[in-house]
């Protein structure tokens, strides 16, 4: 039997919403869960934020993106870019609402999970789900009792499962 070829590691990069931080609640409980999980603090506009997470990531494939709302954003962006780099991604509340996103004209095969609250006014399900259906073809959405934080959902996810 020939030897199998090695696998590249997986990188988990959590990427925080745009009026938060690392130091913000997901950020505090996943280095305390899962220390291994990336996660770097992002500054200005979605092209200044994109370029930040371009650099960080540039010599890394085999990613788990975790974005929080405007993080979702940048998430969905980066695998638009790079799906072939991305081996999952998992979608918080994702501000898919934001002006001038538009999703590509085909799908992209990244395996997605979508968690979003039913009572999220800031990315409302309503404007953000038929933006994550155009996005992707392999998408998993999560609608929950739970409002633009996820704070009641987030901790529950099957995050040994989602990290590998």
């Amino acid at each position: 039997m020939p030897p199998s070829a090695p696998q590249t590691p997986v990188t988990a990069l959590f990427l925080h919403g745009l009026d938060s931080s690392t130091r913000g609640t997901k950020g505090q409980w996943l280095r305390q869960h899962f220390p291994a999980v990336q996660m770097h603090d992002y500054h200005g506009e979605l092209d200044q934020r994109m370029a930040q997470l371009e650099d960080e990531a540039a010599d890394t494939g085999n990613l788990i993106l975790i974005g929080s709302s405007f993080g979702g954003l940048m998430a969905t962006c980066f695998a638009l870019r790079h799906p072939e780099r991305c081996r999952r991604l998992i979608l918080l509340a994702p501000a898919l609402n934001f002006s001038g996103y538009q999703p590509p004209i085909v799908p992209v095969g990244v395996p997605t999970l979508l968690v979003i609250g039913t009572d999220d006014t800031v990315c409302p399900p309503n404007l953000v789900l038929p933006q994550a259906r155009a996005t992707f073809c392999a998408l998993e959405v999560r609608l929950e009792k739970d409002d633009h934080m996820l704070h009641r959902t987030f901790p529950t996810l099957d995050w040994p499962h989602l990290l590998t």
